[in-house]
């Protein structure tokens, strides 16, 4: 894959978070701060245009959208995301392309950044109810087809998200409500789902 076709799927992703703002905002509405929705937007709107700079490389590319989100004002959210993309950069690529294997070493290296930075596993409430099962399917990917990973990809972290609903929240401002946030999604975990559903789209 080249790093145009990588800058492409992450602007899908973008534009895929970006249009369920006012979801995300409402399910944070419930349990949270309400602002979630509109930090994951920020967020977007950053990665999306680091995306479409002419940076020398996958890995520039990579580090010019962790940089961005880092230098943003908002939730918990940018921190956490900051930490995933540059874990992200620090095992791709500088030249402009990427094999399957390139793409796992990516994801592998930045789950195991954010999971060293969050504490937070699978169960507990949070977008890496949505990423770590994403970053399995990734990882347990045999093929050679970039369109199957994503696709493997989107549908386990969406399923991961959607089971959220039967979690009571561990983290946050919604850990103090207790079992209450049964029944609702983690808005976190919903975001990144959305984000793994446009990576999905070539």
């Amino acid at each position: 894959m080249t790093k145009d076709a990588f800058a492409a799927r992450l602007k899908h992703a973008c534009t895929s978070v970006a249009a369920a703002e006012p979801e995300l905002t409402e399910i944070d509405s419930r349990f949270g701060d309400a602002d979630h929705g509109l930090t994951m937007a920020k967020i977007a709107g950053a990665i999306s245009a680091a995306a479409e700079r002419p940076e020398n490389g996958i890995q520039a590319m990579l580090d010019g959208a962790a940089t961005a989100v880092m230098t943003l004002n908002g939730g918990s959210a940018v921190p956490l995301w900051n930490t995933w993309l540059d874990g992200m950069q620090e095992a791709a690529p500088e030249g402009d392309e990427i094999d399957v294997a390139g793409l796992q070493a990516v994801f592998a290296h930045a789950l195991e950044e954010l999971s060293d930075m969050s504490g937070a596993k699978v169960g507990d409430k949070t977008m890496m109810d949505a990423l770590i099962p994403a970053s399995r399917a990734v990882a347990a990917y045999g093929g050679d087809d970039e369109n199957e990973l994503f696709a493997a990809a989107a549908k386990a972290a969406m399923e991961g998200a959607e089971a959220t609903r039967g979690f009571v929240s561990k983290f946050g401002r919604a850990k103090s409500y207790g079992e209450k946030t049964l029944g609702t999604p983690d808005a976190g975990a919903m975001s990144m789902a959305y984000f793994f559903q446009g990576l999905a789209q070539p």
